[in-house]
């Protein structure tokens, strides 16, 4: 059996700079890539896209990841803009948002990471909280804090033990979207992890794991993905 072809979805930005050059690039933390790749899977970066070409690369790939990144437009789930909400970044959100949807439709195993998994929220009728304290590091330094497995879920069947988790987020997930169950919380009562139950595999998780040393959930997904790649 092949290892599973694992697409990641990326970041857009307008002015990155490497070397001599200043230019817009689309980008990936290594977290992710190292993550995939140690987790028994081949790493392949998707860019953003026109959204109607979404189910043709969904269509080539084993699993796919929606990473992390800037805040979701609240327009996308029908809420007013808190000051506090960032910038929108609207071409991903739609790339996103298609990706998501595609792998759905075709059952293909999906890991949703931080605003992957409030993406996912949205995508099924769900509604975020734009903002909550306590989850995140000083600027640019993840925090650390435990989430609490719910028992009888694919999430407490991969992690049945309390742990810490690496976190850097502002928002989180207020009603659920159409299916989803919570597989995680923290002490404090916010959801850490949902999923679809009883189908494909669907997994969210609100925190970093590309940023930790815990391989269980990507293994998860890689598992869930290798069917699929013989």
């Amino acid at each position: 059996m092949g290892m599973p072809l694992i697409g990641v979805s990326t970041y857009l930005e307008s002015e990155t700079r490497w070397g001599a050059w200043t230019l817009p690039a689309v980008l990936l933390p290594d977290g992710y890539r190292r993550l995939v790749q140690a987790a028994g899977g081949i790493a392949a970066l998707l860019p953003p896209d026109s959204p109607d070409r979404a189910a043709a690369a969904v269509e080539r790939l084993d699993g796919l990841v929606i990473a992390g990144g800037p805040d979701v437009d609240p327009e996308r789930y029908g809420a007013e803009r808190d000051p506090r909400t960032g910038p929108p970044a609207h071409e991903r959100d739609a790339w996103e948002l298609a990706l998501i949807d595609a792998a759905l439709a075709a059952g293909t195993p999906l890991l949703a990471i931080c605003r992957g998994m409030q993406l996912l929220n949205v995508a099924l009728g769900g509604t975020l909280v734009q903002h909550l304290d306590g989850h995140a590091g000083r600027p640019g330094v993840f925090g650390t804090h435990p989430v609490v497995p719910v028992p009888g879920t694919r999430y407490a069947g991969i992690v049945p033990e309390e742990t810490g988790v690496p976190v850097f987020h502002h928002q989180a997930l207020d009603r659920l979207g159409r299916g989803l169950v919570v597989g995680a919380r923290a002490a404090d009562g916010t959801v850490e992890s949902v999923e679809l139950p009883g189908g494909p595999w669907v997994l969210g998780v609100q925190w970093h794991p590309e940023m930790g040393d815990d391989l269980r959930v990507m293994q998860g997904l890689v598992r869930a993905a290798a069917p699929v790649a013989s």
